[in-house]
């Protein structure tokens, strides 16, 4: 495995479910989430693996429901909130779902029961997160890939991290078998 954890480190994963469903897909590959948390349990004390989404409340049925539920029932604590919708300058309607505090808030509150944050996200504006919580002596690892065009990851990101592991070299054991993509679903 190319996340380096110890088998007594307290791990707990982070994963920011839009960030990494878009740099898996700039990858050409699915997540098997299973397998995924296979990798974990097996190779450390895996403490939590939260995974973050914004859901659209409001239809009847959302593309993402199967794979949150399938989460939910498989190990994941699912931090979900409903997307807002909204009219910008330009009168066209956007969608807003952003779920940055939510993840910050609990890698705070989880870092004193943690020896190791595994980070699923490109996203900049977690370089302060991620150097407040090494204060704490948590070892960070940073997972997103530079070999999408453009790079999925903040270049600031990966230089805070302890360590950063590109998504692509994970994809033989977290990708999901049979080839073919099937959007959001598990």
């Amino acid at each position: 495995m190319n996340v380096v954890v110890y088998p007594q480190e307290r791990v707990g994963l982070f994963i920011d479910g839009s960030n990494l469903y878009a740099a898996a897909r700039a990858l050409g590959f699915d997540i098997d989430y299973k397998k995924l948390l296979d990798m974990f349990s097996s190779r450390c004390r895996l403490i939590r693996a939260f995974y973050y989404t914004a859901l659209m409340e409001d239809q009847e049925y959302s593309p993402i429901r199967p794979l949150v539920d399938w989460l939910d029932y498989n190990g994941y604590t699912m931090v979900t909130k409903p997307t807002k919708e909204f009219t910008d300058a330009a009168g066209r309607r956007k969608i807003k779902g952003n779920m940055d505090i939510e993840l910050a808030i609990d890698v705070m509150e989880m870092a004193q029961y943690l020896d190791h944050v595994v980070l699923f996200s490109g996203d900049g504006d977690f370089r302060r997160l991620v150097e407040a919580v090494q204060r704490k002596g948590v070892r960070v690892t940073v997972v997103s890939t530079v070999r999408s065009q453009p790079p999925m990851v903040a270049d600031e990101l990966r230089r805070q991290a302890d360590s950063f592991v590109e998504l692509d070299d994970l994809q033989p054991e977290i990708a999901r078998s049979g080839g073919h993509r099937e959007d959001h679903h598990p």
